[in-house]
């Protein structure tokens, strides 16, 4: 199989450069600065175990490869605000031998938050889930570098909304190939619900720098609360923590990388190379949506969400406001819900 990697950043980057190291045919998709840098000088994927260079296909959209592949297996690995754009390109490419990427390919969604594969499920006929765990960072066009070991990543994938077939398994035999653990489950949407919930701490980070110490720790455990009782209002399931620690034990640790220092995770990274854009929507936002529709206030979600789009429009530093100032804001917020 070919994997075509629809956004090469962090996530996408870290996946396309291990498959092409363990052998496999791989083709990257970028933009901007990062698709000259790719096209130049390849992927420099930074690793504990060395840093190497992959010169790898580097394409900004499908009319440059011709006709696809029926082996071809799409990796949406974009922020999910950009999913829909994605989809629109790459959805109505001619497959050979007839018949459209839509129609005949799988696309595996490699993202945060739950609404991608919903949305991929309008344009595509096979979608797959993937919950992403995978410590990596994107900051300079060409490079990526993923900090965990002895694994890079765990890639729990399956068909969305439910089930397993065999493309999901034979994508999980190349990951396992390549430095990754692939465990094919039938729940894909329980782990990526999971993963949601540990994601809602992005924003904090982002906007108030890393979640460090006991005051930062005790927050976002309050906005974590939040997503689970919303979850569990929904009716929607969710690995549990000792669940998710139980399976992942020290297979990723992060460890040191010269001349790769982690700064923080993907909303910390958007704000730091200021694209003017973040994911915060289709996280803290999926739990104010979720709480809307059941009735259960979120208001520590919403003025996260609100916060991160502040700081992205304006081209905020990350990190740029007192831990202070956000607990305050926190507790007004909070107190605003509960006042009658």
């Amino acid at each position: 199989m070919r994997y075509i990697i629809i956004g090469a950043g962090a996530v996408g980057g870290s996946i396309g450069g291990r498959l092409a190291g363990s052998g496999h045919d791989v083709v990257l998709v970028a933009r901007g600065a990062h698709l000259a840098a790719l096209r130049a000088d390849g992927l420099r994927l930074t690793v504990p175990d060395g840093e190497f260079t992959h010169r790898l296909p580097a394409v900004e959209g499908p009319d440059e490869l011709g006709e696809l592949r029926p082996d071809d297996v799409l990796v949406l690995a974009v922020k999910t605000q950009d999913t829909v754009a994605a989809l629109s390109v790459w959805g109505p490419a001619q497959v050979a031998g007839g018949g459209t990427a839509a129609e005949r390919l799988p696309l595996l969604c490699a993202q945060n938050g739950v609404e991608s594969p919903r949305i991929a499920l309008r344009v595509f006929r096979r979608v797959y889930g993937v919950c992403v765990w995978l410590p990596s960072t994107h900051l300079e066009p060409g490079a990526v570098s993923a900090g965990g070991a002895p694994l890079t990543g765990i890639l729990h994938l399956g068909r969305y909304p439910y089930g397993v077939d065999e493309t999901a398994r034979l994508v999980a035999a190349d990951l396992e190939g390549s430095h990754f653990e692939a465990p094919v489950v039938a729940d894909v949407e329980r782990w990526r619900y999971a993963k949601l919930l540990n994601n809602l701490g992005n924003a904090i980070e982002a906007v108030a720098g890393p979640l460090d110490g006991d005051d930062a720790g005790a927050l976002f455990a309050r906005v974590r609360a939040e997503g689970t009782a919303v979850l569990d209002a929904a009716g929607i399931p969710y690995a549990g923590t000792e669940e998710q620690r139980a399976l992942r034990g020290h297979k990723v640790d992060l460890v040191p990388l010269p001349g790769a220092p982690r700064g923080g995770g993907s909303s910390w990274q958007s704000l730091t190379r200021a694209t003017g854009t973040i994911e915060a929507d289709h996280l803290n936002g999926e739990i104010v949506l979720l709480g809307r529709l059941h009735g259960v206030p979120t208001p520590l979600n919403e003025l996260l969400q609100r916060l991160a789009n502040q700081f992205a429009a304006a081209r905020r530093a990350p990190g740029s406001l007192p831990f202070a100032q956000l607990a305050s804001l926190a507790d007004e917020a909070v107190a605003s819900v509960q006042q009658p």
